[in-house]
């Protein structure tokens, strides 16, 4: 998990971030988002495109770690894998305790969605670090 932390999130909420873009894609023959550079891509996304909604994803980061402590008493990035893994999909099937501003599903397929983008997308953008995810799925760029 990247320790270069940004502005936009604090400290727990940055950490949480990566944490759930390592679980979205995690390292095996290739990098994981992180390790591809997703980090990057985010800090932009939320720079620009995203600004207006930070605050949403904010308090659904601190949400997640409420929710991580009241079953783990851990926060998000000191679970195990298996542990995350778990956790998202009771959040995805509706089982959360507390009240969300938007449905826990929502903020995980959105997340789910940005991680992608970053890990595919034309490395001009921030993430996919030396194209690697291109390399992974075959693509050549021929221009």
């Amino acid at each position: 998990m990247t320790s270069d932390v940004t502005p936009l999130f604090n400290a727990l909420q940055w950490h949480t971030l990566c944490a759930l873009a390592d679980t979205i894609i995690p390292a095996d023959d290739y990098p994981s988002a992180i390790e591809a550079g997703v980090d990057h891509y985010l800090k932009r996304i939320f720079s620009t495109d995203l600004r207006g909604q930070l605050a949403t994803y904010r308090l659904c980061l601190d949400l997640l770690n409420e929710e991580t402590d009241m079953l783990y008493g851990a926060s998000f990035p000191n679970l195990s894998v298996e542990q995350r893994e778990e956790l998202l999909a009771r959040l995805e099937g509706g089982q959360h305790a507390l009240t969300w501003p938007l449905h826990p599903r929502y903020f995980l397929h959105r997340l789910y969605h940005l991680v992608a983008e970053g890990y595919y997308s034309d490395p001009g953008n921030g993430g996919n670090r030396g194209a690697i995810s291109w390399k992974m799925i075959g693509f050549e760029v021929t221009a």
